[in-house]
């Protein structure tokens, strides 16, 4: 059951919740809007500050019993030093609602002291939503009753000015919420025909045209790099196109995500041990679908095509082989000297596919490298691309979701890195600069268009717990396709 959102004006003594989490930034003293909460609780809260029992660090919890009307429990959550609002903002309120989820409620409400602007507001929800959120579709039901959350309330000074932060983020939160899912769904559940069903069911909902590619259909476009990547596997592939009309016969943006449901490696065997974590190399089209969803929830008055290439990699005794060489659609001979390296076969046909739909700009998302990991880790996503100003729009867009990405060069140099000695050109350059050749790789397929690439390998979701989510996906770069997408409404 999704939850329900909604804003209310309330004082915070007089909240009915069994949650109420009071989120407040590092060296806050008890705000004057709370004093009669405080009065409630019998100075638990003014104290608890007086005696540094609580200072605001980042991801700090103080956790107090209610009084005798008003919410049955406090939180108060810190959001450190701020320097970024609405970011701050988002995690706190995931960590509010991840923590909420735990104590056996179905209602909480969130109050910030220093009130909420639309934007505010909006991350908050989104905030709030995928704190809340779980994949519970495989597990038994628990053998002893569990409440979890159902409706969280925003406390704010103006219900009426705050409807449409609370729509928006509704909004977006529910791409999330549909991202995270798929990339949730063990391999043998979400297959590329599941991507595809995915992908009408949002068609269907929202009006939009869905077309989904073959086998057969693909090798009449002569997609013989993506379908290199399918010979190991009796899966059919798909290449999945979802258009979004919001603005006539306007040109559209072409967002483009790396559907491989599963990753063995191929040929080129990944190691046993965390394998398992190979079901998210699928993240990037879910991204591109959560976005679909969100921008349709949103209306926004502009044209986006979503597409996705969707393909398991597997070894067997039809798999490609490393030396084969394979023809792109668009031309180009590949030497596959990797398997593993699968992904950026699959994208090659998938960009030069959006040709046919004469893009203004195109994005793709993609857990491509393990060399971006190294690189930046697990908070940043690599950025790459052709268009000096694309790229910093889509970086100031990747900000704004709190999706932090850096630019990576595409070194013309490193081009030395891919070429063959067979081919025109070779599916990886080694470990060398790796995130940056894969870039260079893709950009081969990319003529006729400005693009940007996201290398969202140690973003998209997380091996670890990170404190306000658990481990496991994270849905980015959902917020990153949709701010983006929003910033192009003329």
């Amino acid at each position: 059951m999704p939850l329900a959102f909604s804003v209310v004006h309330v004082d915070a003594s007089a909240v009915s919740a069994g949650v109420l989490a009071i989120l407040c930034p590092k060296g806050s003293l008890v705000p004057a809007g709370l004093t009669a909460l405080d009065d409630a609780l019998g100075g638990a809260l003014s104290r608890s500050f007086a005696r540094g029992a609580f200072v605001g660090k980042r991801d700090e919890v103080l956790h107090l019993s209610g009084g005798a009307t008003g919410p049955e429990r406090v939180l108060v959550i810190g959001m450190g030093v701020v320097t970024d609002g609405p970011a701050a903002l988002k995690r706190a309120a995931q960590l509010a609602a991840r923590r909420a989820n735990g104590l056996n409620t179905a209602s909480m409400a969130i109050i910030v002291p220093t009130g909420l602007n639309a934007v505010d507001l909006e991350q908050v929800v989104i905030g709030a939503s995928m704190g809340a959120w779980e994949y519970r579709e495989l597990k038994s039901p628990p053998t002893e009753p569990r409440t979890t959350l159902e409706r969280i309330s925003i406390v704010v000074e103006d219900e009426a000015t705050a409807a449409a932060g609370l729509a928006s983020g509704e909004s977006i939160a529910a791409g999330y919420s549909l991202a995270r899912r798929l990339q949730m769904m063990p391999g043998n559940l979400c297959t590329p025909d599941a991507l595809a069903d995915a992908a009408r069911d949002i068609a269907a909902r929202h009006a939009m045209d869905v077309t989904v590619l073959g086998r057969r259909e693909m090798e009449a476009l002569r997609m013989g790099s993506f379908l290199a990547v399918a010979q190991g596997t009796p899966q059919e592939p798909r290449l999945i196109a979802l258009e979004y009309r919001g603005a006539g016969d306007a040109r559209p943006i072409v967002l483009a995500g790396k559907g491989v449901c599963f990753d063995t490696g191929g040929i080129s065997i990944k190691p046993a041990p965390g394998m398992e974590w190979m079901k998210y190399d699928m993240s990037g089209a879910a991204g591109v679908l959560g976005a679909m969803e969100a921008i349709a929830r949103l209306k926004l008055p502009i044209n986006v095509v979503g597409l996705v290439g969707a393909v398991t990699n597997m070894p067997s005794g039809t798999a490609i082989n490393p030396g084969d060489v394979v023809q792109a659609s668009n031309g180009t001979f590949i030497e596959i000297v990797n398997t593993d390296a699968e992904g950026r076969l699959v994208l090659a046909d998938v960009l030069h596919y959006a040709k046919k739909y004469d893009p203004v700009a195109v994005v793709d998302a993609a857990t491509l490298t393990g060399a971006v990991v190294i690189g930046l880790g697990n908070s940043l996503m690599g950025v790459l691309g052709t268009d000096a100003t694309l790229v910093q729009d889509v970086l100031a867009a990747g900000a704004r979701a709190s999706e932090p990405g850096w630019e990576l060069p595409l070194w013309p140099d490193y081009e030395e890195q891919i070429k063959s000695d067979t081919a025109d050109i070779k599916n990886t350059g080694g470990r060398a600069a790796g995130t940056i050749t894969a870039g260079l790789f893709l950009k081969v397929f990319t003529e006729g268009y400005p693009w940007v690439h996201l290398d969202v390998a140690g973003t998209a979701y997380s091996e670890n717990d990170l404190v306000s989510l658990p481990k496991g996906p994270t849905g980015r770069p959902v917020g990153t396709f949709v701010e983006f997408v929003r910033a192009r409404v003329s």
